[in-house]
């Protein structure tokens, strides 16, 4: 019984996702529903990988079936949403048929994000750290960007570029070989986990002043510490 606990989480994450995407996709999209059910697999995706090791019940099902479900979560869903803020600000700058196709272009960070779980499941350089942006972390950045910004989004002229532009450097963010750090803790000394303790309580402060949109600014300072950090190591 217990070997099926694991993976009845992982799907609990998947259907989180499916659940993510189907509000995003709404003709009146809700970017808010969308968001709060990504976290919600957010936090399924920590505890299955929790309860697999707590329980010994790891498998090689178990991980093709996480890497699917964190594609439907953090992939699919994440691209709904950037597909539909396309649809809401295309139209007020280009012509109908164009508005009608380019949002299309937001289902690459679908394709990433898979190519970035296939790059992880292959990658032993991963075990205490990252290379290249986790995918909860890219899908965390677009949807709460789209519940802060929204308001922002509909009123300016030249919110569609921006989104345009994001999407291929969020694209290439997912797999370049940009060494990220990890909340894995191998110890709970201050010293050598000064980095991950500042940057939780700077992201917990962030959260109680700002609610749940604080998470795309969070992943902001995420990238550009992981980035500096990179570099001073070098």
């Amino acid at each position: 019984m217990k070997k099926h606990i694991p993976n009845s989480i992982t799907c609990c994450n998947l259907i989180c996702g499916c659940i993510a995407a189907y509000f995003a996709l709404q003709p009146v999209a809700r970017y808010d529903l969308a968001l709060y059910f990504i976290v919600g697999g957010a936090v399924f995706d920590f505890f299955d990988g929790f309860a697999a090791r707590l329980l010994g019940v790891s498998s090689p099902i178990g991980k093709e079936l996480d890497s699917l479900a964190d594609d439907i979560t953090f992939g699919l869903a994440p691209a709904s949403i950037v597909f539909s803020l396309l649809r809401e600000t295309l139209p007020k700058v280009v012509d109908a048929t164009t508005a009608l196709w380019l949002p299309f272009v937001a289902f690459l960070i679908a394709a990433f994000s898979a190519l970035r779980l296939a790059k992880f499941n292959l990658d032993d350089r991963q075990t205490t750290s990252f290379i290249g942006l986790p995918t909860p972390a890219n899908a965390l950045f677009w949807a709460a960007l789209a519940v802060g910004t929204h308001d922002w989004m509909m009123q300016t002229h030249y919110a569609a570029w921006i989104i345009l532009a994001a999407i291929p450097l969020s694209c290439w963010v997912l797999v370049a070989e940009i060494p990220m750090f990890a909340l894995k803790f191998k110890n709970f000394s201050i010293k050598d986990n000064a980095l991950r303790y500042g940057f939780i309580a700077l992201s917990a402060l962030m959260i109680a002043l700002l609610g749940l949109t604080a998470l795309s600014l969070i992943i902001v300072i995420y990238i550009l510490l992981s980035v500096t950090m990179g570099r001073t190591t070098h």
